[in-house]
């Protein structure tokens, strides 16, 4: 099949779809009215991770079209393109092998044996760190640990780091700094010791221009508290592919950390961008963290795409982007130590899925990728649930929520997981007319004052949601849960047809961004828009 007969058969599939979508009324109450065993049969479970996603406007019928719709695309051998170590980078012409990150055993590639030196390196030397006899410029031992990097070199440790509180190390503190603006760093450095602070400066070109001023800024930071020339090596250790870089910096070769080009930066935290992981929880965590991930690798590449979780996922996310005109998704993390979860996830999901064209250049028939957005539950309640709940955009939601507690106040957590599951059940059910009507009336206003009223409280309802629950929040489920959604996204790729794993959207911006720091200083190209010219001028 030539491509330009794929993309037809894809635009000919999503038609198929739309029609069966106009067929009927999606009613989920009815849904779950004439099948008391629904839960059941559109619930799964894999790796430690249970979905229900039988709130769902779906039925039999839907499924099957879209796991059709999957088999036209060839999804199962795509799948195991990806594992293969296949060149599925089409338009950068390398492979995609994060899952090589999280092997388990001995390794049997030179992929998985240069994983294996990186993760012998990264044990030694937090090892080292822990023990004291990695030491500062005044033999003082290190306490702090500044990772300097953005995106996915910061977002994916940072979240993570974050979620797994509980095992973090009583003599280290590990801090984050991305933002170029100078408060994020200086606000960082304000209450630390130099002499007890460690950098990691992690960029793969180790010139990425965020990275690259903060760690410039922390380098003037430490040498200005005595710190001298020929001592910065103890203060500094980078992830990097640019060794000269690193080392012109002052970064001695045996504490640069490898990167690798077959590992884009969003799927990067199972590597050394996962050293702040290792340094506050052990390497025992992370190890754990690779095993959870892994054992979602096993599943995504063996489990019928039927009760494969990451393949149900990204169909169901297809199926009302594609026939609701949905532009966005809600991810509610109901867990406040998952707190940056939907930050992490809105780089992978919208990075790899904001494209306009197919993987042969073609522009796309249909839409792409979605908004994703979200926050910890219960706060997202007294925030932005009220659109979800009566906004008149339909918004799928992912609830995520933790079976053990995750403190010693059990109650609370109770609390916590009503919430969570009251939440989805309103979605779902809403509240009619009828039954604001009778509501108010039961509370004692009068028949006029609830004819008044009851509009203002009606929730139409009828508003899809998945619900995942991990066992526990600890770095094996954590992994898992990780896995999950990065395996969902490149469905999500497959689907649509495009390339999820470049990112040529961000390069111009960049690119633009340096011409106007340059212009600043001097003069201001005339064949340039005039707001930006105005702009220039004025905050400059």
């Amino acid at each position: 099949m030539t491509s330009e007969t794929l993309a037809l058969s894809r635009v000919a599939a999503i038609s198929r779809l739309k029609s069966h979508f106009d067929q009927k009324k999606w009613s989920l109450r009815e849904l779950f009215a004439t099948d008391p065993q629904r839960a059941d049969k559109f619930s799964c479970m894999a790796a430690g991770i249970d979905l229900d996603y039988s709130k769902n406007h779906l039925n039999e019928d839907t499924l099957q079209l879209l796991l059709d719709y999957a088999e036209e695309q060839n999804l199962s051998n795509q799948i195991s393109a990806l594992l293969c170590g296949a060149n599925v980078n089409n338009t950068e012409h390398r492979p995609a092998l994060h899952t090589a990150l999280r092997f388990q055993g001995q390794p049997q590639t030179e992929h998985q044996r240069a994983v294996e030196d990186c993760r012998v390196q990264m044990k030694r030397f937090a090892e080292s760190v822990h023990n004291h006899s990695w030491r500062g410029f005044s033999d003082k031992p290190i306490r702090h640990i500044v990772n300097i990097g953005i995106g996915g070199s910061d977002l994916g440790p940072r979240m993570v780091v974050e979620a797994l509180r509980p095992w973090h190390k009583d003599s280290i503190r590990v801090h984050f700094v991305a933002n170029v603006d100078g408060a994020d760093l200086s606000d960082t450095l304000a209450d630390l010791d130099a002499e007890e602070t460690l950098f990691i400066v992690a960029s793969k070109s180790f010139s990425t221009l965020e990275t690259r001023e903060n760690a410039l800024s922390a380098r003037r930071w430490i040498l200005s508290a005595g710190c001298s020339e020929s001592q910065l090596a103890q203060h500094f250790v980078a992830v990097s592919s640019n060794i000269t870089a690193a080392q012109d910096f002052g970064i001695a070769p045996e504490n640069i950390f490898p990167m690798w080009n077959w590992v884009g930066g969003r799927y990067s935290l199972w590597s050394a961008i996962g050293l702040p992981i290792v340094l506050a929880c052990g390497y025992e965590v992370f190890a754990q963290l690779l095993q959870g991930a892994n054992a979602m690798d096993q599943h995504f590449a063996s489990a019928p795409l039927e009760s494969n979780l990451p393949a149900l996922m990204a169909l169901t996310q297809f199926w009302y982007r594609q026939c609701w005109n949905t532009t966005s998704q809600v991810v509610l993390p109901y867990a406040q130590r998952l707190a940056r979860f939907p930050a992490w996830l809105q780089q992978l999901d919208m990075e790899s899925l904001g494209k306009s064209v197919d993987k042969d250049g073609q522009t796309l028939g249909y839409p792409s990728g979605s908004v994703i957005w979200g926050s910890e539950g219960t706060n997202g309640q007294h925030s932005f649930h009220q659109l979800l709940h009566q906004g008149t955009e339909l918004i799928p939601a992912d609830f995520i929520a933790i079976k053990e507690p995750t403190s010693e106040l059990h109650e609370q957590h109770r609390w916590l997981q009503a919430c969570c599951i009251s939440q989805s059940q309103a979605l779902l059910r809403g509240k009619s007319l009828h039954e604001a009507r009778q509501e108010l009336e039961e509370a004692g206003h009068t028949h006029r004052e609830a004819h008044a009223l009851a509009p203002h409280k009606v929730i139409p309802g009828n508003r899809p949601s998945n619900t995942l629950i991990l066992g526990k929040l600890d770095s094996f489920h954590l992994g898992s849960l990780l896995a999950l959604y990065e395996h969902k996204v490149y469905v999500g790729g497959c689907l649509l047809g495009i390339n999820p794993f470049d990112q040529w959207g961000v390069e111009l911006g960049k690119q633009l961004s340096s011409k106007i720091h340059k212009a600043a200083k001097g003069e201001i190209p005339q064949d340039w828009d005039s707001s930006t010219r105005s702009l220039v001028k004025k905050l400059f």
